[in-house]
């Protein structure tokens, strides 16, 4: 099982690496996680230095992809070249995206008629790209999840987890990272934002 989170120059180290922490929780010998980028190293919007552990081709062929947020989003998207290269495809991946990420799932072409999450700063961004934006921290449509805000991350990484390994292993880990004395009140939360979308979900082909 390997699940690649984009991670491209200017990223939000909240988006890419709480959801690599989270979903690092199951530790199971085909469980992979890994930092996909298109070059061998990245810088963040703080100047923290990367080295990827993917690369774009491989996500490709990755069970699960998140694509994460950034200062530089848009440039990602204007380069034809690297858009090119993110073959994704909802039918037989499961696929996530963190604020400004969702202009990437927006200009793949894949929220066409879908409604989704996104920061404040990039809605016009992905409204002018024909996408509905709701005012809520998570939307998940079949195998596509889209998620709204810094911290919002957490859901979309337990998103996966419930999907891949049960809602109990997504509380698990959730109650492993929630600050104490609010570890309960944080699992409730995170099951009543994921528990509805795991009814009737669609098979990955």
């Amino acid at each position: 099982m390997h699940i690649a989170i984009l991670t491209f120059d200017g990223f939000n180290e909240l988006d890419s690496l709480i959801a690599l922490g989270i979903l690092n929780r199951i530790k199971k010998p085909d469980w992979r996680v890994s930092l996909a980028c298109p070059t061998p190293t990245v810088r963040s919007m703080n100047g923290v230095t990367l080295h990827a552990q993917a690369t774009l081709a491989e996500a490709a062929t990755a069970d699960v992809v998140l694509v994460g947020s950034g200062m530089q989003t848009r440039e990602v998207v204007a380069d034809t070249a690297l858009m090119a290269q993110l073959q994704l495809d909802p039918a037989r991946q499961l696929l996530g995206a963190q604020c400004s990420g969702t202009l990437v799932l927006a200009k793949l072409g894949l929220l066409h008629g879908i409604p989704a999450c996104t920061d404040l700063t990039t809605k016009p961004w992905v409204e002018a790209a024909g996408v509905d934006v709701l005012n809520q921290p998570l939307f998940v449509s079949g195998n596509l999840a889209t998620a709204g805000g810094c911290l919002a991350s957490q859901y979309l990484a337990c998103w996966v987890i419930a999907r891949l390994e049960g809602l109990e292993a997504a509380c698990s880990a959730m109650h492993y990272v929630a600050p104490v004395g609010e570890k309960e009140d944080c699992v409730a939360r995170m099951r009543r934002h994921i528990e509805p979308t795991l009814h009737s979900v669609p098979a990955l082909a």
